[in-house]
């Protein structure tokens, strides 16, 4: 693990004391770009020491200097952009960008900080120094959970296509459509452990946890959005109809779907505060045909699930209860919305002019610093499963001799990828060659 080792304790602490907010206009910046490297390397420490389950400095840095609020900003600002500002890019016909990774780099963001969020969130004090801000993380987790259902009732993630793409750009919009799948099964795992923190959060600082348990069980019916549904499972990339012979086995996407229902159904605060429709029950109650004996032999708690749900179907229904006056609602997409409204052409237009064109030699110093960041026996010991080849998906076990990024289950596979790899494979050799 000493080999491993991405940054010293020292090293940690400045760049976590160094997180801030950046305003929309200047992702991709010069300044952007190093804090968007500062949080891939932490994220990977945070990775690396999560997996040798040893102290885990980056999660108490984080909540001692307060940046959890911070990233939070920042994972909704890139969201926002994402949403506002990269379809304008991808629109403007005569922009044809020598290379498309400053770009790729900002759309990636999101899911660098989400992937850093679901590490150190699995502590409990991680979630109290969120603050009021877990309100706007919540709502977060509650859009990517709604693309997460709507996907999997029409197969999944976009496939990716081995044919070439028209210009550089549709084939960026695909990647990030892919991306955005990866990032819903993150923000999955982020809302249960959310849900961890109920009852421990309404005895530390009763308002905010308050605010967000009924943003939960109020205005976003989570329960209902998690609730299982086709017997489909995510495999890899893809969503798959399970077998007969192995609908009982727990994954670990079923296992945190689960937990999450089991703490916003069964904790005694959420309990005391759920409003018990007609409408709530019939969707709770179909949870019941899923109760299973394997089932309950994986997860032995869902016994007290099991039992809640047999109450309930005796139980009579209550009507909405109107006794909450005023209510605590998240704020940042709303303010940054407020602050860049009517702005997403001009922001596109500064950034195609000053950010996203970058020269040469420009692009060779910012190579140099990616395979500095990324480095590959870091990233190999923090990949949760064996590599996948580049152009089929399938299990890889050959490396791109030439920059060492890309792995190919076969060389004929590298072959029909070599057209769209090319550029990048450039770069990236040049940026070790300028070490």
């Amino acid at each position: 693990m000493g080999d491993l080792e991405l940054l010293l304790p020292g090293e940690a602490d400045v760049l976590v004391r160094g997180l801030r907010s950046f305003p929309l206009r200047e992702m991709g910046s010069e300044g952007w770009n190093q804090q968007h490297e500062n949080v891939e390397k932490l994220n990977m420490q945070a990775i690396l020491n999560a997996t040798v389950s040893q102290d885990e400095p980056i999660q108490e840095l984080l909540v001692t200097h307060g940046k959890i609020p911070t990233l939070v900003e920042e994972l909704i600002a890139v969201e926002m952009w994402k949403q506002k500002v990269f379809p304008v890019l991808c629109r403007v016909e005569d922009f044809k960008p020598q290379n498309t990774f400053p770009i790729y780099m900002v759309v990636r963001h999101e899911a660098s900080i989400i992937n850093l969020l679901e590490t150190v969130f699995f502590h409990k004090e991680v979630c109290e120094s969120a603050e009021d801000t877990v309100l706007d993380l919540v709502d977060y987790c509650h859009r990517k959970l709604t693309l997460l259902v709507a996907r999997s009732g029409c197969g999944g993630p976009p496939e990716e296509e081995g044919s070439q793409d028209n210009n550089p750009m549709q084939a960026l919009q695909k990647q990030a459509e892919l991306m955005e799948f990866e990032i819903a099964l993150k923000a999955l795992s982020v809302l249960r452990y959310i849900t961890d923190c109920v009852d421990r959060q309404w005895s530390v600082s009763q308002a905010p946890q308050l605010a967000h348990l009924k943003r939960m069980q109020r205005l976003h019916p989570v329960c209902w959005f998690l609730s299982p549904g086709k017997l489909q499972q995510f495999d890899g990339s893809r969503w798959r109809i399970v077998a007969p012979s192995e609908q009982q086995k727990l994954s670990k996407l079923d296992g945190q779907v689960w937990i999450a229902l089991y703490n916003l159904l069964l904790s005694p605060e959420a309990q005391a505060r759920y409003c018990l429709t007609s409408f709530a029950k019939g969707h709770l109650l179909k949870l019941r045909a899923f109760l299973t004996d394997t089932l309950l032999d994986q997860l032995p708690n869902l016994a007290h699930l099991q039992s809640f749900l047999a109450h309930l179907a005796l139980a009579e229904t209550q009507p909405p209860k109107k006794d909450l006056v005023l209510e605590q609602i998240p704020e940042i997409w709303e303010r940054l919305e407020r602050e860049n409204r009517g702005k997403w052409q001009a922001i596109a237009k500064h950034q195609l002019r000053h950010v996203f064109s970058p020269s040469e030699q420009d692009l060779r110093l910012q190579a140099q610093r990616w395979a500095e960041t990324y480095r590959l026996d870091v990233l190999e010991a923090v990949a949760p499963e064996r590599p996948r080849c580049a152009y089929c998906s399938a299990e890889a076990s050959k490396r791109c001799s030439r920059c060492q990024n890309e792995w190919y289950c076969c060389r004929e596979c590298q072959v029909k990828h070599w057209e769209k790899h090319r550029k990048t494979c450039v770069l990236a050799a040049q940026g070790d060659r300028a070490k």
